[in-house]
């Protein structure tokens, strides 16, 4: 367990350690807490943080009182748009999938649905351009791609996108409710 201030350092800030990471030593960590989950998990637990597995990825998760869980629930449902807008650019958006922001922008011109899909996006911003790189910034900021070759602008898709991809699996919709 010599990587625990670390994974403590990426964890506790929300973010994701992830199995196909390009950081040599965001890999590097999550091999160590894969070879000793238990011991990380034990040691976490014991300053208060649970340490969870995902495919392919590590987190750290806490029991959330109404009034936090009520702000992450409003948090989730940002991303329900932005996945949405994701996915319609390009259905196997997902962990390895690579792409640049001049990627986004073409399809945009010629894509009627990505066009009405991107009005849902970041209501305090005007033009695309700026709604992709608030997109591209968050889902960095959250661990869910990284950039993988800074001359080019590619950007990769890390396994912590399962996370947000389970989270909506999760949400349930039923259409048959009466008022």
């Amino acid at each position: 367990m010599r990587y625990t201030k670390e994974i403590f350092d990426i964890l506790s800030h929300g973010g994701f350690i992830s199995q196909n990471s390009v950081d040599e030593m965001k890999s590097r960590l999550y091999d160590s807490i894969e070879d000793d989950f238990d011991e990380y998990r034990e040691y976490f637990a014991g300053i208060g943080f649970m340490l969870e597995g995902g495919n392919g990825y590590f987190f750290f998760s806490r029991t959330e009182n109404k009034i936090d869980l009520e702000e992450k629930l409003q948090r989730l449902t940002q991303w329900i748009d932005r996945i949405d807008f994701l996915k319609v650019f390009n259905a196997s958006f997902g962990p390895g999938f690579t792409f640049q922001k001049s990627n986004i922008m073409e399809r945009f011109s010629n894509d009627i649905e990505l066009k009405e899909k991107a009005a849902n996006l970041y209501s305090d911003v005007k033009t695309l351009e700026e709604k992709i790189d608030k997109l591209i910034a968050d889902m960095e900021r959250q661990g869910f791609v990284e950039l993988e070759n800074e001359l080019d602008g590619i950007y990769k898709v890390t396994s912590a996108f399962h996370y947000i991809e389970e989270m909506m699996d999760c949400i349930t919709i039923n259409e048959n409710i009466e008022a």
